[in-house]
């Protein structure tokens, strides 16, 4: 029996493992937490009933992590999560939870190769997280043994039943000893989860939050009406005028993100694709991209954002208002985590209202309306963003160097005229002029436009670079892994350059290129567009 020692708020646990909770900045237990670890601990089968961002993991993983013989080094639990990201995410938290009781947790998923896992189960693992397929895969194998299993957790079970996974899971259970604790976590319990819960738990104890809580209650709930026509352009304004750490935007459709990303970053706006049809590997970079900040809007459609985990998201903006109600709840849980507040924002259309009232009911919760922001409203924010840049300039007093350039300049220029050609430059940069001379000279040298099916993309880095067509090809198929025989027409010049791509592959490159490096340069990769030379 293990002793517990110390509390996290009324619950017991050992001083290990509230050790490196502390560590983690837990201080309080979560409504699901405090309600499912007491029941998990006594070997309880459990039906959770939580959204993600609160705090099931260690719901789940704390009573795992205590439960578990460290010293055995053999499967004791085994954890199914939907997507490899969540699976990732849950094995490093417990990996963080376990890290004085010296739990290991391997995570196991599509996409990886499969030998370096076979090797990774041979050393001994006391938790094995992973995605269903992959773990069948093992299982047949003869390579991950469950014999010894005496905990099994489904999480996000409704969306694993929504990707179609319930074979896979049903194999599993049938693997495990019948004398298991099963931990099941839901947001939602379709009749395929009662039925799941029903064959396969032994008098499962419901623990849930209240539906009051069910949108966690530090998220700013609020909606804009715009006609269709409009809608790129009211979400650039709403985009404008709130201060977006990192926000997720949600379309219904594959095609619908493609599009949305190319509208965004033709207006300057660093956004980046998420859906189905990128590779592992893109998808890999555009998530590291954004959780590095380097991107600050990710694109997504409801699947791809399946088990995405980020905890410094601002805000979830629906650019296409959910069909089903119960979607809307797993996209704004994507914002407002560990405490933070959060902003979801929707756009609807005139006969969208109903589908609106629809999620208020689910949810219990009026969405507030706001007017569409006017232009002369930005005009406000963007220059009451500046003064406050410059005033944090100024009282930060180190501004030596440019004391002496100024002072100069007013020997010569009036005070206002050198403050406001030092905003210009600050603002605009002094590539207005050069980018002008550019595109004299690609005027010169013949038609902007693409070749049928193809699509052209201008990069502001050219021959003063010292580029070559090689150089372009190389890092499109690297970056993007498109096969560098398809891309078409380079047209290289002093200060830029053109690229053809095929139109299918438009939308990845522009994700995959934009911001990115090329010979120690950061690349700006935006549409080109046809221009008259008559």
């Amino acid at each position: 029996m293990v002793e517990r020692l110390q509390t996290f708020g009324d619950i017991q646990l050992s001083k290990q493992v509230l050790q490196a909770l502390s560590e983690m900045g837990f201080e309080e237990p979560s409504p699901i937490q405090n309600a499912a670890i007491p029941v998990a601990l006594d070997g309880n089968d459990i039906i959770g009933q939580a959204q993600t961002g609160t705090g099931k993991t260690a719901a789940f993983g704390i009573p795992i992590t205590e439960r578990v013989n460290s010293k055995f080094q053999a499967v004791q639990a085994l954890i199914v999560t939907p997507t490899r990201e969540l699976a990732i995410q849950v094995a490093e938290e417990i990996a963080k939870i376990g890290r004085y009781k010296h739990v290991k947790p391997l995570p196991i998923y599509g996409g990886q190769p499969i030998d370096r896992q076979i090797r990774a189960l041979r050393m001994g693992y006391q938790v094995v997280v992973g995605t269903p397929g992959r773990l069948l895969d093992h299982l047949n194998r003869g390579t991950l043994r469950l014999q010894h299993v005496k905990m099994v957790v489904l999480d996000e079970a409704d969306e694993m039943l929504d990707m179609g996974f319930i074979d896979d899971i049903e194999g599993l259970l049938k693997e495990v000893p019948s004398e298991r604790q099963v931990m099941l976590f839901s947001a939602t319990m379709p009749p395929g989860i009662r039925k799941l819960a029903q064959t396969y738990m032994n008098s499962p104890r419901s623990v849930s939050v209240s539906r009051d809580d069910l949108t966690v209650p530090m998220i700013d709930q609020i909606f804009y009406e715009a006609r269709e026509s409009i809608k790129v352009d009211a979400l650039c304004r709403i985009i404008d005028m709130e201060d977006i750490g990192q926000g997720i935007i949600f379309c219904r459709t594959k095609r619908g993100v493609d599009e949305l990303v190319v509208a965004l970053e033709a207006r300057g706006y660093f956004a980046d694709a998420l859906h189905g049809d990128l590779s592992q590997l893109q998808r890999d970079r555009v998530m590291k991209r954004f959780r590095d900040g380097k991107s600050e809007l990710l694109v997504a459609t409801d699947v791809a954002a399946r088990g995405l985990d980020i905890n410094n998201v601002t805000h979830v903006i629906n650019f296409d208002i959910p069909q089903d109600p119960v979607s809307y709840v797993h996209r704004i849980g994507r914002t407002g985590r560990v405490g933070r507040k959060g902003q979801a924002i929707t756009l609807i259309s005139p006969k969208e209202y109903r589908q609106l009232r629809l999620i208020e009911n689910l949810i219990r919760t009026r969405i507030r309306r706001k007017e569409l922001p006017s232009l002369a409203d930005i005009s406000e924010r963007q220059a009451e963003n500046l003064k406050n840049q410059l005033v944090k300039l100024i009282q930060g007093d180190r501004l030596g160097n440019y004391r002496a350039i100024v002072g100069e300049l007013l020997e010569e220029y009036d005070s206002t005229d050198v403050a406001a050609a030092a905003l210009k430059f600050a603002v605009e940069g002094a590539s207005a002029e050069e980018r002008m001379d550019d595109l004299e000279q690609e005027l010169h040298f013949g038609n902007t436009g693409a070749a049928t099916g193809m699509v052209r993309f201008f990069m502001n880095i050219g021959r003063v670079q010292q580029i070559r067509p090689q150089d372009i090809i190389r890092w499109i198929a690297d970056e993007s892994g498109i096969s560098g025989n398809i891309i078409g027409m380079i047209n290289i010049y002093d200060k830029f350059t053109f690229v053809e791509v095929p139109e299918e592959y438009a939308s990845r490159v522009l994700s995959c290129m934009h911001q990115n490096m090329i010979k120690g340069r950061r690349v700006s990769v935006e549409p080109a567009k046809a221009r008259d030379n008559n």
